[in-house]
């Protein structure tokens, strides 16, 4: 979006105060925070005292992670709202990065009660009294906090944290213990209590924890490279080491929750303010850039994938995020060679392997896909379950190319590793039904994948046109009137549910749904046949092609 441009009248600049302003407001409702921010700032040049514009200008500045000009605004915010709970935790921010305990401590106290404000103004205030030395008071704070039983995990992480630092190591692992046994499968929770256990004489401990981890979300480059270093016999350093850092922790364990969980405005501004006190943060960046990528702003997500440094082992996992928001902004030649690059350097790392034949499949280049998913195929030892993604994705690409023998041998691996995997139950059944094999067969493990997958409009879509293929029609109609409800807005489902009409007799609800499907922009030989059919109507349930009536599976 075009930034903001200062007229020239009589040798004196101006701007329309409601031209930035409604400027401002429309590039905050795009998310374009940086164009955002400019124009609201020419709106504050204009008129520096109106509440909204103020208050609108804070807002989108914390959203860019412009945080001490945002601060700076929230110091008039407070004067006008005097609990204004994001002002005053700006404020706090920007003095615990200067060390202003104090004064930080005193913001918190003062901003509005809600569930998740609390939370954060207690933990923020738990590392502010660290800070200022006051370690007593520290805890005090945190066994004070009342509210929701996952608060409990917060409580007992940041405590251990901030008893590890002040050398009261007993303490700080019986905390960080009852934390992991409350939260095993959080990642910052195992990490805490495996990195105090590496250091206090229990190494056999930490890699219990950790592979117990690494069993439930194998190859984490955080895992791994702390299993690594257990096994060469060296100890693993606290997770923080200040009082800014641990506020940093607060601060991304909580914006990251937030953004997961739909609060998807007041997480980025966590994460922001986490990466202001921290700015190397690699998870809190890796949790920004996610959050983009939620918001579909692929531009911003490579932006902050950039920013990830290059010591960290998660900066092959951002390298990769990167390549693929290439390829979300067409830009795919540069996507194909970085991901490209990135296999040279490690043939066998098949999340790289994977990402570029994604990219491949998804340009529909199947047979090169194919070739890279095979590649990475050809590096495993001994497959296992979660390897049956490869196989499912390089068995569509052989499906798309014609070359069924091989898709579904591809397709009965991926189901030896994984026997209940939706996507795979989908695809092949719909496959043998499509092609008037193995039809009760086909037709029940459409069911299952139904079953396990209840609400994916495509899996149900696939049941409807299984019973359409069958000549089901009446249980066709059912099924396809289910997957609209899911997925109203495509083109496929639209058609299907047009064809099951005619074929029960309901041929005006028919032309509506085909007009329906027409107007969602169908693959062009699908328009085709869909503009006949509103012209001609269905003659017979002509069999489609494969190519054009592709498995609804999500794939």
């Amino acid at each position: 979006m075009a930034r903001p441009q200062m007229a020239q009248g009589g040798g004196t600049e101006f701007v329309s105060l409601s031209g930035a302003y409604l400027a401002g407001r429309l590039a905050g409702t795009l998310r374009d925070n940086a164009a955002a921010t400019d124009y609201f700032k020419a709106a504050l040049k204009v008129d520096s005292k109106s509440p909204e514009v103020v208050e609108r200008a804070f807002l989108v500045m914390l959203a860019q992670g412009d945080i001490n000009d945002a601060a700076n605004l929230a110091e008039r915010l407070v004067q006008l709202d005097r609990q204004h709970r994001i002002a005053r935790l700006a404020i706090a921010v920007r003095a615990i990065k200067a060390k202003q305990y104090q004064t930080a401590r005193a913001q918190l106290a003062q901003s509005v009660r809600t569930p998740i404000a609390d939370l954060t103004a207690t933990l923020l205030a738990a590392w502010t009294a660290y800070g200022a030395g006051d370690i007593k008071s520290a805890i005090e704070l945190l066994d004070r906090l009342q509210g929701p039983e996952w608060y409990a995990t917060f409580r007992d992480l940041h405590a251990g944290l901030i008893l590890d630092l002040a050398g009261q190591k007993k303490e700080a692992g019986k905390r960080l213990e009852r934390a992991y046994k409350t939260s095993p499968t959080e990642l910052r929770v195992v990490d805490a209590y495996g990195r105090w256990a590496s250091r206090n004489g229990q190494r056999e401990v930490a890699l219990d924890v950790y592979r117990g981890f690494d069993k439930l979300l194998p190859k984490h480059p955080l895992v791994v490279e702390a299993m690594e270093t257990l096994e060469k016999g060296k100890s693993l350093p606290p997770p923080v080491r200040s009082a800014q850092e641990g506020a940093s922790e607060v601060l991304y364990g909580l914006g990251a929750a937030l953004a997961r969980q739909g609060g998807e405005d007041l997480g980025l501004i966590y994460l922001q303010f986490a990466l202001y006190l921290t700015p190397q943060h690699p998870l809190a960046l890796l949790s920004l850039a996610d959050l983009f990528e939620t918001l579909k702003k692929p531009e911003l997500a490579i932006e902050v994938y950039e920013r990830v440094p290059e010591s960290s082992p998660l900066k092959r996992n951002a390298e990769i995020q990167l390549g693929l928001n290439l390829d979300q902004l067409d830009r795919t030649d540069e996507a194909r060679e970085h991901l490209e690059a990135l296999v040279k350097d490690d043939p066998e790392d098949l999340d790289a392997v994977i990402a570029l034949g994604n990219v491949l499949r998804g340009r529909k280049q199947f047979e090169e896909a194919a070739k890279v998913y095979t590649q990475g195929i050809d590096s495993l030892e001994k497959p296992e379950r979660r390897n049956w993604m490869i196989y499912y994705f390089r068995g569509i690409c052989y499906e798309r190319f014609k070359d069924w023998p091989k898709a579904e041998a591809d397709f009965k691996k991926a189901l030896e590793l994984y026997p209940d995997q939706p996507h795979v139950l989908n695809y092949l059944g719909y496959s043998w039904v499509d092609q008037g094999v193995n039809l009760e067969q086909g037709i029940e493990m459409i069911r299952r994948a139904v079953q396990l997958r209840p609400d994916d409009g495509y899996i149900v879509d696939s049941l409807g046109w299984a019973h359409y293929r069958l000549g089901r029609f009446e249980e066709a109609v059912d099924e396809l009137e289910r997957a609209i409800e899911l997925k109203p807005d495509d083109p496929v489902i639209n058609d299907h549910l047009g064809d099951a009409y005619w074929m029960v007799g309901r041929k005006l609800e028919a032309l509506f749904q085909w007009s329906h499907a027409r107007d969602l922009k169908p693959e062009p030989d699908d328009l085709v046949k869909i503009e006949a059919k509103l012209k001609n109507g269905l003659q017979i349930p002509a069999k489609p092609k494969a190519e054009n009536d592709k498995v609804r599976s999500g794939g």
